[in-house]
């Protein structure tokens, strides 16, 4: 009975406790809603305190006969939901850029107290928004219409062109009723169900809508009426149905609006691929831009547009400059136009200097460059279906995609000025082929080109007639001001905005995009045409003294020189006595990592040369891998990389045994390795065969009759000092652009297993680094993936990364995508070695080896120069021409 007894207690006491834990629980979270709601509406209360002016940021005293701030006045209609997302996108692009003011309009209970909102009072987020779109342009009405000139109606989704916006408003008079959109009378599907007259339309809501004062004063004050007596579900037809009863007048009947006030029939994907596209370029408004990563894209492709714009300008206005002083008769040294008052308002010591209009002034000329000798001459490169080069190491190749899209560009905004007035001259000429034309890039005037064009005429005003012509362009692309991009504390300058994390929209207010798209900074560079050469001068200088300084008080990452071995141990002494003399004595942060296969007779001397290095620099990391079987210059690169040997936090830099290499070049690889962001694939110099091969000189050629230059090589019996510079000449070698075996990445980046290493199926040498470079780019174009997964909704860059494993369906963040950065590196030489090509690899490793066995014989002068002396090759040439014309 006792033990029942105390059963019960226990269980009233258990009962007793959670009551009081869950009234505890319950209070606090009917406190904590309480303080929701109390926070929800005050700020609520101090959005409905403030007055329609200070919501905007206009001035009581500002109107449109006194401020430039009172051109157009933009209503943007969003949703409750969408205003941390598509409205902030808009608010943060080109909202902040309207030659007027901006607000969102949506429903009464609708709260961002850092966006200038209006909540509409007893109107919902519900669709049609035929109630919101009226009750916006009645607010408009009563608040604003004696202070803009322009009412514009924009849903949250486009994308308008202030600049252009601004300058088409102020070609039309707002003082008489204007309706201007995009007209529509609906489609198949509406037909008959809209209830529109013969004469009627109205304009389409998605692209925007613009009303002049006029036209908004005429319509506001019927708007119960119109919101009375709807026919349809579509609000756009209902506004331009109350617009043409009470306006008069209908949506302007223009063609031209359809590429003004441009609309994509793309849906979701709109604008999620190629930016640079004709409707783009000249199109007003975009719509829609459906997600808001799409429109910070679309903005900062714009600000690259508008910065084009103004380098163009400035160009032009230094002619202006150059061609007055001339006329003035004003020296081309003196900088003042008469004594005391200066040209420009700053020197050359300013930031703020505009340039020098002598050198940006030139006027375009195909002759600006004068050789004074033959080797100043400039060569022309022959574009056809193939790039013709005299001086390239590929004279035939293929166009590359950096020079297609150039020639694509230029084409556009000629074809583009040559329409500009098409319409008044009743025709339009149309671009068809480029059939052929020349290239030539002088690095201090700019690029110059002749181009064949196929053009098709076409007359549609009087006799109509369609006629193709052709039609030669001299074009000269000129540079504009040298500019200088610094690296502050190791930030990367294309990365520097994008660094920090983002995070959601929904939690967060702020957000860099806006600092990392401003115009004003653009401007300003547009404005100091020449930025300091002097001052960049002594950065390099000072660059030098302080690399020591700066390695001793900045922690630098380890190099590990990895090294595929076979054999080849006289050439191996060589590169250990350059790596003792720079990597041990002079940087002191490089490792050496070797993977040798074993050989009887060479293996046990490299084992016993890296015994002896490691005996005098014990604590230097000096390691080797023993491999066995037939050489692979891809497995032994990928037992290295997987081997203990070498951390993730190393930089690995995949050289050859008969590279020569200097500090410089370990602080190149340093500089330009960049953890989870860049690879780095140096451009080596390589060397020529320093010996004349007997085997394709004529009997009589010596060096009396032509001179040959001597090797640069040094003698086999003196060591060679590795700290003193390689000569680069192009008679002793050259810069083997088609090489990717060098390659310096992170170890960590080199085993993600998206990026699958290095091929271990390949025997020898060659193929296994373009495979590995395929696997790079591979790697780098899913950002079209990942721009359809924003598109599809299966991915939001905005928010933060979901815990646990990543869907195989959404690609990568921009961020771990590996750019590939190549530069020439004069400091990496890669000495001669005789080549011999083994008949039994495969093909295409086979041609490979061919090719590079080609490209060491020698320079275009001395091949030239040995073909021209020697009979039996210039027989052997007449006979194939002879036979090729027979056949």
């Amino acid at each position: 009975m006792g033990v029942v007894s105390m059963t019960q207690r226990k269980k009233i006491l258990y009962g007793i406790f959670g009551i009081i834990v869950g009234l505890c629980i319950g209070a606090l979270l009917r406190n904590y809603r309480t303080l929701e709601i109390v926070s929800m509406c005050n700020s609520m209360n101090s959005m409905k305190q403030k007055s329609a002016l200070e919501i905007i940021g206009l001035q009581p005293s500002e109107l449109p006969t006194n401020s430039q701030n009172t051109l157009v006045f933009v209503g943007v209609m969003t949703a409750k939901d969408f205003l941390q997302g598509r409205a902030r996108a808009v608010y943060e692009t080109w909202g902040k850029r309207v030659p007027g003011k901006i607000a969102f309009f949506s429903s009464q209970d609708s709260v961002a107290p850092d966006l200038p909102l209006v909540a509409l009072k007893g109107v919902d987020d519900r669709y049609p928004p035929q109630k919101k779109s009226f009750m916006m342009l009645h607010y408009m009405y009563v608040h604003f219409i004696d202070r803009f000139e322009w009412f514009a109606r924009a849903d949250d989704d486009v994308y308008i062109r202030t600049d252009r916006l601004e300058k088409f408003l102020r070609s039309i008079d707002s003082s008489k009723p204007q309706f201007i959109g995009q007209a529509g009378r609906g489609n198949s599907e509406d037909f008959g169900l809209l209830s529109l007259e013969f004469d009627e339309n109205f304009c389409m809501g998605g692209p925007g809508v613009i009303m002049s004062r006029e036209t908004l004063r005429r319509v506001a004050p019927h708007i119960p009426t119109c919101l009375k007596n709807l026919y349809s579900t579509h609000e756009d037809v209902e506004v331009g149905r109350c617009v043409q009863k009470f306006a008069g007048i209908p949506c302007t009947w223009n063609y031209e609006m359809q590429s003004i006030l441009h609309h994509n029939s793309s849906g979701t994907r709109a604008f999620s691929g190629i930016l640079k596209s004709k409707e783009v370029h000249s199109a007003i408004t975009l719509h829609p831009v459906k997600k808001p990563a799409f429109m910070y894209r679309l903005h900062a492709y714009m600000l690259g547009l508008q910065a084009q714009e103004l380098r163009q300008e400035s160009l032009l206005l230094h002619r202006d400059i150059a061609q007055m002083t001339e006329l003035l008769q004003i020296p081309r040294i003196n900088k003042n136009l008469a004594p005391g008052v200066p040209i420009f308002p700053e020197d050359e010591s300013s930031t703020d200097y505009l340039g020098d209009h002598n050198v940006l002034g030139a006027l375009p000329d195909l002759n600006r460059h004068r050789p004074r000798n033959l080797d100043e001459v400039v060569e022309w490169d022959f574009i056809a279906k193939s790039l013709y080069s005299g001086m390239h190491p590929n004279p035939k190749r293929r166009i590359e995609s950096s020079l297609k899209e150039g020639l694509t560009d230029v084409i556009r905004e000629i074809m583009e000025h040559i329409n500009n007035f098409s319409r008044q001259r009743g025709r339009v000429i149309e671009f068809r082929e480029l059939l052929y034309g020349y290239m030539r890039v002088n690095s201090l005037y700019g690029q110059d080109l002749i181009l064949d064009l196929l053009l098709v005429y076409k007359k549609y005003r009087g006799k109509k007639m369609t006629v193709p012509v052709r039609r030669h362009l001299y074009i000269q692309r000129s540079f504009t001001e040298i500019r200088v991009r610094e690296i502050v504390d190791g930030v990367v300058p294309s990365q520097a905005v994008t660094s920090g994390p983002r995070v959601s929209p929904n939690t967060d207010t702020t957000r860099p995009f806006t600092n990392a798209t401003g115009l004003d900074r653009i401007s300003h560079r547009v404005k100091s045409l020449f930025n300091g050469l002097e001052r960049l001068t002594d950065t390099l200088a000072s660059s030098g003294q302080q690399r020591s300084a700066t390695g001793a008080g900045r922690h630098r990452d380890r190099i590990v020189l990895v090294i595929p071995l076979s054999g080849r141990s006289e050439t191996f002494m060589r590169f250990l006595r350059n790596y003792e003399e720079v990597a041990l004595r002079q940087d002191g942060a490089t490792d050496l990592l070797v993977s040798m296969y074993v050989e009887p007779v060479e293996t046990p001397m490299i084992v016993a040369l890296l015994d002896n290095l490691r005996a005098r620099y014990p604590t230097a990391r000096i390691n080797y891998l023993q491999l066995y079987g037939n050489f692979s210059r891809g497995v032994a690169l990928d037992r290295a990389i997987k081997s203990p040997h070498c951390d993730p936090n190393d930089i690995l830099f995949l050289i050859d045994v008969d590279m020569v290499f200097t500090v410089e070049s370990l602080d190149r690889i340093r500089f330009n390795v960049i953890r989870h962001r860049q690879i780095y694939l140096p451009i080596v110099f390589s060397e020529y065969d320093p010996r004349a091969p007997s085997t394709i000189l004529a009997p009589g050629w010596t060096s009396a009759t032509t001179e040959r230059p001597k090797p640069a090589t040094e003698p086999a019996d003196r060591p060679r000092n590795f700290s003193v510079p390689y000569r680069i000449t192009n008679e002793n070698g050259y810069f083997r652009q088609f090489g990717y075996g060098l390659v310096g990445i992170y170890k960590a980046d080199l085993m993600r297993p998206d990026l699958k290493g290095f091929s271990t199926d390949i025997n020898g040498w060659g193929l296994e680094d373009v495979k590995f470079l395929e696997n790079v780019i591979a790697l780098n174009q899913r950002g079209n993936q990942r721009l359809q997964a924003i598109a599809d909704g299966r991915w939001d860059p905005f928010e933060p990364a979901a815990n646990g494993p990543a869907s195989s369906t959404v690609p990568p963040p921009p961020s771990e995508e590996l750019a590939i950065f190549r530069a020439p590196d004069p400091s990496l030489v890669h000495i001669f070695h005789p080549i011999h090509c083994d008949t039994s690899l495969d093909e295409a490793q086979y041609k490979m080896c061919l090719g590079t066995k080609a490209n060491t014989i020698g320079s275009y002068d001395m091949l030239h120069d040995r073909f021209i002396h020697s009979q039996p090759l210039l027989m052997f040439a007449r006979r194939q021409s002879q036979s090729r014309g027979g056949g």
